[in-house]
């Protein structure tokens, strides 16, 4: 298989770069295995404020997951691995402690829209457009098309891409705010959001995107229990039991 993700660094910005040009950036095995490595990188790196997620080939921000790369596989291993593997690791895009802003330059299919719709925001070119053409080979949206994608856009709007085969345009996605913005250069839309975002306190942004995530039922559990141990490490009460369990002694916990 071909392609690659890359991971670039740029003062407090990462990049993710979809590079699979000769197949106008469809995702591989590959490519999937990449991200996950990428993405456990830079939400374990404190110095990155934001994450931008971009395309090499000028002709597709991606055009969905590589026919190649799963048409061969077993209905078992379709279930288990490729589609459970990439709901997996969008799941993970999505759940990134740092804000993300997917960079569209041109069309979003299928995978790629799914991959566009774990971001946070979504800045697209005037040419741009995005589809679900999964029922046009005999399958269905595997990475939280018809799920996350549900939450972000109008029903009927969903329906006319999954149901109808019907490409929406850049114009219409900014009408029903699944972009946040159309811009003829939207990566330098992009980096402008982005350089926002390296001034705001990291950490207040951080527990603004959980609790809105939360709210909207983006794995509310693991939100929820994630903001009750932020608040509870800062407590003199863990930091007491701690000290405690390493003196072999009976805490005293101050309440604090």
């Amino acid at each position: 298989m071909t392609g690659a993700v890359h991971l670039h660094l740029s003062g407090r910005v990462a990049e993710l770069r979809l590079d699979n040009p000769s197949k106008l950036n469809a995702f591989t095995i590959e490519m999937l295995s990449q991200l996950a490595g990428h993405l456990e990188t830079i939400d374990r790196n404190p110095a990155i404020a934001c994450v931008l997620l971009t395309a090499t080939e000028a002709r597709a921000f991606c055009s969905g997951a590589d026919i190649l790369a799963w048409g061969n596989l077993s209905p078992a291993e379709f279930a288990r691995h490729w589609v459970r593997d990439g709901h997996r690791i969008f799941d993970r895009l999505a759940r990134l402690s740092k804000p993300t802003i997917a960079v569209l330059g041109a069309h979003a299919f299928g995978g790629g829209l799914e991959l566009a719709a774990a971001c946070d925001l979504r800045v697209m070119a005037p040419k741009a457009t995005i589809a679900l053409p999964e029922a046009g080979i005999g399958i269905v949206p595997g990475w939280s098309g018809t799920q996350r994608l549900g939450r972000l856009i109008p029903e009927p709007m969903l329906k006319e891409m999954a149901l109808f085969g019907r490409r929406i345009s850049s114009e219409r996605c900014l009408s029903a705010g699944f972009a946040s913005e159309v811009s003829d250069d939207p990566r330098a839309a992009a980096d402008q959001i982005a350089a926002k975002v390296c001034e705001m306190s990291p950490r207040a942004v951080e527990i603004n995107k959980a609790m809105i995530h939360a709210a909207r039922g983006e794995d509310p559990a693991a939100m929820i229990e994630a903001l009750g141990s932020a608040a509870i490490a800062a407590s003199d009460d863990r930091a007491e039991g701690v000290a405690a369990f390493r003196a072999k002694r009976k805490a005293e916990f101050p309440g604090t």
